[in-house]
């Protein structure tokens, strides 16, 4: 398989697969169970915990594509819980719940990790931080269905910070991103007030973002062998098939 062939095999599949994590009830449940207030705090305060201690226009900064007012009400919540270190191991173990949980048992998780890693250890973290983060969390080495779930979160957080450098790269801010990608009404529900059509020159400019995107990921893919790269995808299309239990 081809390496651009094989990015578009995999984006879609991993972005879902980790949504469905962030919005199933059971992982606020672990939040609730932990000391997090209903809402945001948990996943906030989880997922950009690993940024550690930064002030919230550093985090609004980091992540992007969240609305500003969503993320501040996350991480405020979320501050008088737990430090950020711990959140951000907390939100991992949620992770490896929720792939326990759902990763059919008849994938071969052990080659998945194998490759993942591969494409993980291979990445340039330069400008990417949130990734830079979710990379130096630990792994154990004894829960392999739980870190085939967060190697895949690692994954989706390598394209999503490689999305924003590429969305500003092309001239267009995350809201306008947002807004093209899903329209005005579903960026709202991802916490931008009000957002506004946007004008005919930010389609093309999006879709231009999509393919730096792919470009920004292909030295990643570039490690593997074009034998490697068609498991990869198979394994990948396995593992997130069943996206409930």
């Amino acid at each position: 398989m081809e390496i651009f062939d094989c990015i578009a095999a995999v984006a879609r599949p991993i972005h879902d697969f980790g949504d469905a994590f962030m919005s199933d009830g059971a992982t606020a449940a672990i939040g609730l169970r932990a000391g997090f207030p209903p809402g945001r705090g948990f996943y906030c305060r989880g997922r950009f915990g690993v940024l550690g201690e930064a002030p919230t226009a550093v985090v609004q900064a980091v992540q992007g594509f969240l609305g500003p007012h969503l993320v501040a009400a996350g991480w405020t919540a979320g501050r008088p819980v737990m430090p950020a270190e711990q959140a951000a191991a907390c939100y991992a173990g949620a992770v490896r719940t929720w792939g326990r949980a759902h990763i059919p048992a008849d994938v071969d998780v052990e080659h998945f990790n194998r490759l993942a890693q591969q494409l993980i250890d291979a990445a340039d973290a330069d400008a990417l931080p949130l990734f830079a983060g979710w990379r130096a969390q630990p792994c154990p080495g004894d829960d392999p269905v739980g870190a085939a779930m967060q190697r895949l979160h690692v994954l989706r957080e390598h394209r999503g910070a490689c999305h924003l450098v590429a969305v500003r790269r092309c001239g267009l801010s995350a809201r306008a991103a947002m807004v093209v990608n899903l329209g005005a009404e579903q960026a709202a529900r991802y916490g931008w007030q009000e957002p506004q059509p946007v004008d005919a020159a930010g389609i093309p400019r999006w879709q231009r973002a999509e393919r730096l995107t792919d470009e920004l990921q292909a030295p990643l893919y570039a490690t593997l062998t074009g034998g490697q790269r068609t498991e990869f995808a198979r394994l990948v299309d396995a593992l997130t098939a069943s996206p409930t239990p």
